[in-house]
């Protein structure tokens, strides 16, 4: 049971847990008018210290799709914190007027604090380079639902024998980091990490691995890894999260996947992106049929409806 529970990173859900969300999102799917007025009179907060189009946009959209309501802000200069006002004091006061709170916040930590003081479900849309669980959910989905025609069934069955690759920027991902956390609960699995030297996975993502005894490696070279892989999460190089702007433009176009590139790949490669993207995957790609970042940002709405549905306890997952 999901009612009432918060979503800070990817370890707060089982993996039946998921699986349940992973159905019931996937029902959403199919049929439209399902628990389409199950929120009414329900007001979802979205409280977004930082840009945000896609998360915020569908949350907003799932929100709306099952006939709830929206408030909040997109940027923190249009809320109290501008005048000085602590993280507490602003949830406990946005608590007051929403069932659900979705928070985006530069600092790692932020969203675990603010489950600490809000009297409602707090759900982390991205803290600092830390974590993004909502973001797994929609990547997990993605790669269920582009697989179900082989039979896997639950989460387990579907990445069992998959080769994974990251590359970018592993460093400040979070989308990485989250997607790689909820994977170490996964078995028969090998994991590729593909970036500069100054952009590697941090060390307790490892050292995680490690423990689990999941195979990986670490390369800079993208060309070298294709031919294994099963599925590629591209990741643009995060220009917020670099103290000096030099690093940043060297490090920039170090990973520009092209059609060219594509060529040593699997023909039922998954290439996934958790977008924005800026120029690290050519436009050119778009139309080549194993392209799913498109298809991963309409998943994300029908998990996020999935969601927020089980958390307010219209629906159980």
């Amino acid at each position: 049971m999901l009612e009432g529970r918060s979503l800070i990173e990817p370890g707060d859900f089982s993996i039946e847990e998921m699986d349940g969300l992973f159905n019931l999102a996937k029902r959403i799917e199919e049929d439209r008018v399902y628990l389409r007025e199950s929120c009414r009179g329900r007001l979802l907060a979205t409280l977004f210290f930082e840009p945000s189009t896609r998360t915020r946009l569908s949350f907003e959209a799932a929100m709306l799709r099952l006939g709830g309501s929206c408030l909040g802000f997109a940027e923190p200069g249009s809320s109290s914190v501008s005048k000085g006002e602590s993280l507490a004091d602003t949830v406990r006061t946005v608590a007051c007027y929403a069932d659900l709170m979705v928070m985006r916040n530069p600092k790692e930590g932020a969203a675990l604090l603010a489950s600490r003081y809000a009297e409602v479900p707090v759900i982390n849309a991205g803290d600092g380079g830390h974590h993004h669980p909502t973001q797994t959910l929609t990547d997990l989905l993605t790669i269920k639902r582009l697989r179900e025609r082989k039979g896997e069934a639950g989460l387990k069955d579907v990445v069992r024998g998959l080769t994974v690759g990251f590359c970018g920027d592993l460093k400040f991902g979070r989308t990485v980091h989250s997607l790689t956390k909820a994977l170490t609960r996964c078995e028969d699995l090998r994991l590729i990490f593909i970036s500069p030297g100054e952009l590697r996975v941090p060390g307790y993502i490892t050292a995680l691995l490690d423990t689990q005894g999941i195979p990986y490696q670490e390369t800079s070279s993208l060309e070298e890894a294709m031919p294994s892989l099963d599925v590629l999460y591209m990741t643009r190089v995060q220009r917020e999260r670099f103290f000096n702007e030099e690093d940043y433009i060297r490090l920039k176009d170090t990973y520009v996947l092209t059609r060219d590139k594509m060529e040593t790949a699997k023909r039922e490669l998954i290439i996934l992106h958790p977008l924005p993207r800026v120029n690290e995957i050519a436009a050119e790609l778009d139309t080549d049929p194993r392209a799913a970042y498109f298809k991963q940002a309409k998943y994300g709405m029908f998990v996020r409806m999935a969601l927020i549905s089980s958390i307010l306890g219209v629906a159980h997952a």
